[in-house]
C-alpha cells in the first residue's frame, strides 16, 4: 500500500472529498453506512476505504467507463 492509500481522513476533509454536506457525511457514519472508525469521539476514515466503497456504490461494483 502507499502513503495515500493508509492516509486518514477527517468528517469535513471526507465531506470535501465526496462533495456532501458535514452532517450527510455524519450520519452515513453513525448509521454504518459508510466505513468508519471513532477515534477520541470523533469520526476518522481511511481513503482506501472510501474508494472501496464509492466502487461498489456504482453499478455492479465497477467504475463507469471499464467493461
Amino acid at each position: 500500500m502507499t502513503d495515500a492509500e493508509d492516509e486518514i481522513l477527517t468528517l469535513d476533509e471526507v465531506a470535501a472529498y465526496l462533495k456532501a454536506g458535514k452532517r450527510t457525511v455524519y450520519r452515513l457514519a453513525a448509521d454504518k453506512k459508510i466505513p468508519a472508525f471513532k477515534l477520541g469521539g470523533t469520526w476518522r476514515f481511511r481513503k482506501a476505504d472510501l474508494e472501496q466503497w464509492i466502487a461498489q456504490q456504482t453499478t455492479g461494483g465497477q467504475r463507469r467507463g471499464q467493461a
